[in-house]
C-alpha cells in the first residue's frame, strides 16, 4: 500500500500544477517549450505575453541555477499559442525525477500536443562551432534515474521524426546551421573529463548535457509528441579550451537565442496542422 501511495503522489502533484496553470489561462495551447540555460530572451519575441512568476505557482519546482528564470510565459510564437517554461530544474539540484518532470506531465492535462525541449550542450564533434543547433534523434540516459512509472515507456526513441524533419527543413530554408544526433544526459553538476568524453563518443553520442532526457521520456509516456533542440555552447573537454565556466555557456546561449527565435517563428506554422490531429 505504501508503494502505491508513493506512486500516486507525483500524479497528484502534476494534476495540482495543471489546475493552477489552467486557472491562469494556460489550457488549450497546442505547443509547449522548455527553455534551457541562457535562452530566456526568446520570450521577448512572443506576442500576447502573460508572465506567471514561478513563486505564484505552489506546485511548480523552482530552479536554483543561474540563467534559469523559473517562470511560465503564455503567448503566441509564429501564430501558434504556446506555453513556455523559462528555466527548468535539474536532478543535480537535489530534485527527484518526478519534480524534474512535473511540468511536462502537467502539460498533457492542459491539452498540449507537442513539447519542444531546448538545452545547452557540450559538443562531441570537433567541427561543430559554438552556437550550432542539434536536433536530437535519440539519447543516452546516463543519469541513473528514471521519471517513469512501472509499465510506462518503450524501447523506441521518444523524439518525433515528423516534427523533427520539419524543423530541419525550416532551418535549411533559413540558412540556420542544424545538425542531427544523439544526446548523452549525465547527472552533473560537474563538467565531464576528457576520459568521459572519449567514452561518450565511443558510445555514439554527439553532445552531452545535464537535462532533457527525463523530460523527454516522461512527456512521451504522457502522450506528447517530443522534439529536442540542443545548442552547442562549447567543445567538450579535450576538444577545445580546457577551462570552462557557466558564464561562458550563458554568453553563447544568449547570442544564440535570436536565431532560435527565428527558427521557431518559422517552424510554428509548419507544425500547426500536425498539432491539431
Amino acid at each position: 500500500m505504501s508503494s502505491m501511495r508513493a506512486l500516486e503522489r507525483p500524479e497528484r502533484e502534476s494534476e495540482a500544477l495543471a489546475e493552477e496553470l489552467a486557472a491562469r489561462g494556460a489550457a488549450g495551447r497546442p505547443l509547449a517549450i522548455v527553455l534551457g540555460s541562457g535562452l530566456g530572451g526568446l520570450v521577448e519575441r512572443l506576442a500576447v505575453r502573460c508572465v506567471i512568476p514561478g513563486a505564484e505557482l505552489e506546485h511548480l519546482p523552482r530552479p536554483r541555477v543561474q540563467g534559469h528564470a523559473g517562470e511560465i510565459v503564455l503567448g503566441e510564437l509564429g501564430g501558434v499559442p504556446v506555453i513556455i517554461q523559462s528555466g527548468r530544474v535539474h536532478l543535480y539540484e537535489d530534485r527527484s525525477p518526478f519534480e524534474v518532470t512535473r511540468f511536462v506531465r502537467a502539460l498533457a492535462r492542459l491539452g498540449v500536443r507537442a513539447l519542444l525541449l531546448t538545452n545547452a550542450a557540450g559538443g562531441l564533434v570537433a567541427q561543430w562551432a559554438p552556437g550550432t543547433f542539434l536536433c536530437l534523434t535519440d539519447h543516452l540516459n546516463l543519469q541513473g534515474r528514471s521519471p517513469l512509472f512501472r509499465g510506462e515507456g518503450s524501447r523506441a526513441s521518444p523524439y518525433d521524426e515528423e516534427l523533427g524533419a520539419l524543423l530541419e527543413q525550416t532551418a535549411r530554408a533559413h540558412h540556420i546551421a542544424l545538425e542531427r544526433g544523439v544526446y548523452a544526459g549525465l547527472l552533473g553538476p560537474s563538467y565531464e573529463t576528457p576520459a568521459e568524453i572519449r567514452a561518450l563518443r565511443a558510445l555514439g553520442a554527439h553532445a552531452v548535457g545535464m537535462s532533457t532526457v527525463a523530460e523527454a521520456n516522461a512527456a512521451r509516456a504522457a502522450g506528447l509528441r517530443v522534439v529536442a533542440l540542443a545548442c552547442i555552447a562549447n567543445p567538450a573537454a579535450g576538444l577545445g579550451v580546457e577551462s570552462l565556466r557557466h558564464e561562458d555557456v550563458l554568453w553563447v546561449m544568449r547570442r544564440s537565442a535570436e536565431r532560435l527565435a527565428v527558427l521557431l517563428e518559422r517552424v510554428g506554422p509548419a507544425w500547426a496542422p500536425l498539432l491539431s490531429r
